[in-house]
């Protein structure tokens, strides 16, 4: 993975910027990683970005699929500096290829899997038909309604705070969006790694910021996989250095060990839900502020918050909606405190 995440940021990369020499490097990049590990991948055009999604596919025994996706762009140089993205999003990608290496050598039993490293997310083409995941949802080289989960990985390669912090809240990772398909978030909270805690949390905690939007949008069953914006996002120190590498090995061993048990799924179709799960946000914070709160006054703030939404909890896991925007607040100031 250092080695994938090293090149990826490279000056010869210098970006990543979809539609540039270095943005057609890091695809050549990419596609070679997973050649390595013996898939056949292949190039999906994207025109309005002049770029291209790199897709792979290992088969299953069903004609149904889980999606693995990262998007690989970067937004190029700026003013004579590389912003070199290896929080956003190399280290993601890392994972990906790394998770495909392990799917490749011992294929799942079910469904099958399709691994998606999109272009064109970041700036001037976010949330716009420009994306490659939008691309990929508009032109899919698949049936979307075969896809029964997408997984969308975004800044996952650092860790939480500083070192002197438990690592608990340092090696957190939020997964948003499994209260979306029934029986995804029991998956989630079955599966264990050392070294990694994976925290569920609703999809609407946050705008819909990356590349399983188009999936949302569309009502297919998405996760995302996330640790929230660091102090280095979207500047020239988002570099390899910064990466918590320990972390990402375990977060791909349990990103291994979730896709495999999902694939075993029943056969059946995975149904979207309209659901709202503010219960699994609070036990979530809670766990990060429950530790934060004995060496942080403003984390003892946050708890006691976070303690007086969870009394609030309803029979159908959430909150009085007047009381969405401390939820909010919250988030935004722990996000921010771990940044």
């Amino acid at each position: 993975m250092r080695r994938l995440v090293e090149a990826l940021c490279s000056d010869a990369c210098a970006g990543r910027a979809p539609g540039t020499p270095g943005g057609a490097l890091a695809r050549s990049l990419v596609l070679d990683a997973l050649r390595d590990e013996g898939l056949d991948p292949f190039l999906q055009e994207v025109p309005r970005c002049r770029g291209a999604n790199v897709l792979a596919e290992i088969r299953g025994d069903i004609d149904r699929w889980v999606m693995i996706a990262a998007h690989y762009d970067h937004l190029g140089a700026v003013g004579g500096r590389i912003y070199r993205g290896a929080d956003d999003n190399a280290a993601a990608v890392a994972i990906l290829v790394e998770v495909a290496r392990r799917l490749a050598a011992d294929p799942p039993e079910g469904r099958g899997v399709v691994l998606a490293a999109f272009d064109a997310e970041e700036p001037p083409y976010f949330l716009t038909r420009a994306m490659g995941s939008e691309h990929f949802a508009r032109h899919p080289t698949l049936p979307l309604e075969r896809i029964d989960l997408m997984v969308c990985m975004d800044l996952v390669g650092h860790a939480l705070g500083g070192e002197e912090l438990p690592s608990e809240v340092r090696d957190t990772v939020f997964a948003l969006g499994a209260e979306r398909s029934p029986g995804t978030r029991d998956v989630l909270i079955d599966t264990s790694e050392p070294g990694v805690f994976v925290r569920p949390a609703d999809a609407e905690i946050i705008p819909p910021l990356s590349d399983y939007a188009a999936f949302w949008d569309r009502e297919r069953p998405f996760l995302l996989l996330t640790n929230g914006r660091s102090r280095v996002y979207h500047t020239p120190d988002d570099v390899p250095a910064a990466l918590a590498w320990d972390k990402m090995a375990a977060t791909a061993r349990w990103l291994e060990r979730f896709v495999r048990a999902t694939c075993r799924r029943d056969e059946r179709p995975f149904r979207f839900v309209r659901a709202i799960d503010d219960l699994s946000t609070l036990e979530s914070l809670l766990s990060v502020l429950g530790p934060l709160a004995e060496v942080s006054p403003q984390a003892r703030v946050g708890l006691a918050l976070a303690r007086d939404l969870r009394a609030q909890v309803g029979r159908d896991r959430t909150i009085p909606s007047g009381r969405h925007a401390e939820l909010a607040m919250l988030i935004a100031g722990l996000e921010s405190g771990l940044a």
